[in-house]
């Protein structure tokens, strides 16, 4: 069996005396789209802002590709790696965030190009062309050329979107991506994780929309207080959960 994409072992976070994360542990395989779901505060976003170090972690270790993630162990103390090479493991994942966070001065194809030219180091026209290419895969060709203020929200997180994607990362994560957006732009940017899905993108996806969980998810891992309360085939899940707490998240959530 191939080794697994990601390992996160006994993954412990405390915001000073708050413990976040309480030992969680988690293998996900190349081409998994597992969806995180859970209460607000459950430890949701903390866990992929580990996984790409945009947070520090007190204890655990964190895996891509069996590369040990922002820490090595050297007898037997804990030392944070150096920043070069925590950019070049932070390159190893896609993030897209609840907010854009797009450069208004910059238009759709410039803002996927930025990190393609300062950190891919590939040439403009180059990047200009790929970029082109994922605006078209996330249906705005045509708004290639149009600035963050011209364009709606839900234009706005796909070209986010694309951004990450063009790095070519081994893993995408989303951070409740539709949380921003007017309901109705919604559709349209779950359409484009669906595509993506389809084609065999790793993907750990926080989301709120348990009806996408559901029906693209090939994993569901329900976060309760810091750990996993359960986790397993959405099918299964939804329908009959195991446990009590999953059972009320369910009943107070959008699932029907």
């Amino acid at each position: 069996m191939t080794k697994p994409l990601l390992e996160i072992q006994g993954l412990r976070k405390q915001y000073g005396a708050v413990e976040v994360l309480k030992g969680v542990d988690c293998t996900m395989r190349q081409g998994e789209v597992i969806a995180i779901i859970g209460s607000s505060g459950s430890g949701k976003t903390t866990m992929l802002r580990c996984i790409n170090m945009l947070e520090e972690f007190q204890g655990g270790r964190i895996l891509i590709d069996g590369d040990a993630i922002g820490y090595d162990e050297i007898a037997g103390a804990r030392r944070r790696k150096g920043e070069k090479e925590i950019a070049r493991q932070r390159a190893l994942t896609g993030m897209a965030f609840q907010q854009f966070n797009l450069f208004p001065h910059m238009s759709a194809a410039q803002n996927v190009m930025l990190g393609l030219v300062k950190v891919k180091k590939m040439g403009r026209d180059e990047a200009r062309a790929l970029a082109e290419g994922w605006l078209d895969r996330v249906g705005l060709a045509a708004r290639a050329d149009h600035y963050p203020g011209q364009l709606s929200g839900g234009q706005q997180q796909r070209v986010a979107i694309a951004r990450a994607i063009a790095m070519n990362p081994r893993l995408m994560l989303f951070d409740e991506v539709t949380s921003a957006l007017d309901p109705e732009l919604v559709g349209e940017v779950l359409q484009v994780i669906k595509a993506l899905a389809a084609e065999g993108m790793s993907m750990l996806l926080v989301t709120h929309e348990m009806r996408f969980a559901y029906e693209v998810a090939s994993r569901v891992i329900f976060m309760n207080k810091g750990v996993i309360g359960e986790e397993g085939d959405p099918k299964e899940m939804f329908v009959r959960p195991q446990t009590e707490r999953l059972v009320e998240f369910l009943k107070s959530s959008s699932f029907q």
